[in-house]
């Protein structure tokens, strides 16, 4: 590995710091990370574990750069969002210029259940720089799986929040959504500050150092979210929310999201401009705080009690009650599946 043939006196400042040392540093350029996203979060990771030393990087990302990301998506240049360069390119390109020593590894493509279930059973450890759930609850099922820890990440507006997963010691993500408040708002209606990118990968990062280096006795066993505009921080413990029947980390697991029948569906209508797009289970939407949500956006929102209909430009997105969604305007599952996320998370 290219990582082990690096002079020692490029990271000699995180060799001074005890709790890595030499031998730490060893284990990093012997590390395996899997980047799930190359967005904000995937990003910053990357680039800071890359500095770190970290010896093999492998990133999977379905975007482009928007000239939208530039603001906090800090590996991309304008030119990269000019030629709408794919992002998971993009930064092993940029990270290639920043660390010559280590390998990357760049997958454009979906983070679909057989793609990321292959690329876990590789890795050591899976960071999440995804923006939606349905992915996430992918790399949740992976994890437990293989028995690799991942690290959750998620920010909105100025809210970020952060959990490390260590299956056999810590509840999964499963567990957590049914005990923890998370975000219900995406970047798309809400918008996002960019240093609270930083805070939330800075999280991440620490706690993947500390895991690729041997000190598991560090790692944060807690929930931790944090508003940096209104200065509130909260930190959650979570040993007592594992569930027993829980499917992904229980007793008896069985990994649901990694069956192909429980993932999202899409379906092209046809003779029209029109995708279907089904969640993996039914999910009841508030469709009156996903209006308000919307129009705070600046689109254009109008319905009725059984549904939403909202318009981003060249899109018409009606949402139903039941998570259902039919995206007008398109016949691209890929890119309906996106506004989709983009706008329900």
């Amino acid at each position: 590995m290219k990582g082990r043939d690096c002079s020692m006196e490029r990271y000699s400042r995180q060799i001074r710091f005890a709790s890595i040392g030499e031998n730490g540093q060893k284990q990093l350029a012997d590390s395996h990370v899997l980047i799930v996203g190359a967005g904000a979060l995937g990003s910053s990771a990357a680039e800071m574990l890359a500095r770190s030393g970290v010896g093999r990087l492998t990133i999977i990302d379905r975007d482009y750069v928007e000239e939208s990301n530039l603001q906090r998506q800090q590996l991309y240049a304008e030119e990269d969002a000019e030629m709408k360069w794919p992002k998971a390119a993009a930064a092993e390109k940029r990270l290639g210029q920043i660390n010559g020593w280590i390998d990357i590894q760049s997958i454009v493509g979906e983070a679909d259940p057989q793609t990321l279930d292959k690329l876990a059973a590789e890795a050591d450890l899976i960071i999440d720089g995804t923006d939606n759930f349905e992915t996430r609850f992918i790399i949740n099922d992976c994890a437990y799986k293989h028995g690799i820890p991942w690290i959750y990440g998620g920010c909105v507006g100025s809210f970020g929040m952060a959990y490390t997963m260590l299956p056999g010691k810590s509840p999964c993500l499963h567990c957590l959504l049914k005990r923890v408040p998370v975000q219900t708002e995406t970047c798309e209606t809400a918008g996002v500050i960019a240093p609270i990118v930083q805070m939330v990968a800075a999280h991440q990062t620490a706690e993947a150092l500390k895991l690729l280096t041997g000190n598991q006795d560090a790692v944060a066993g807690q929930y931790r979210s944090f508003d940096l505009w209104h200065n509130q921080y909260i930190s959650v413990k979570t040993d007592s929310i594992h569930d027993e029947a829980c499917l992904t980390c229980g007793e008896s697991p069985s990994y649901p999201f990694l069956e192909k029948e429980n993932a999202m569906k899409t379906t092209v209508l046809c003779g029209r401009s029109t995708v279907q797009v089904r969640p993996a289970a039914p999910k009841e939407l508030n469709l009156q705080t996903m209006a308000l949500q919307a129009r705070k956006a600046g689109y254009e929102i109008s319905g009725n009690p059984y549904l939403l209909s909202i318009e981003t430009g060249e899109n018409r997105i009606v949402v139903f009650h039941d998570g259902r969604a039919l995206v007008h305007g398109t016949s691209d599952e890929a890119q309906a599946k996106k506004l989709y996320q983009s706008l329900i998370g």
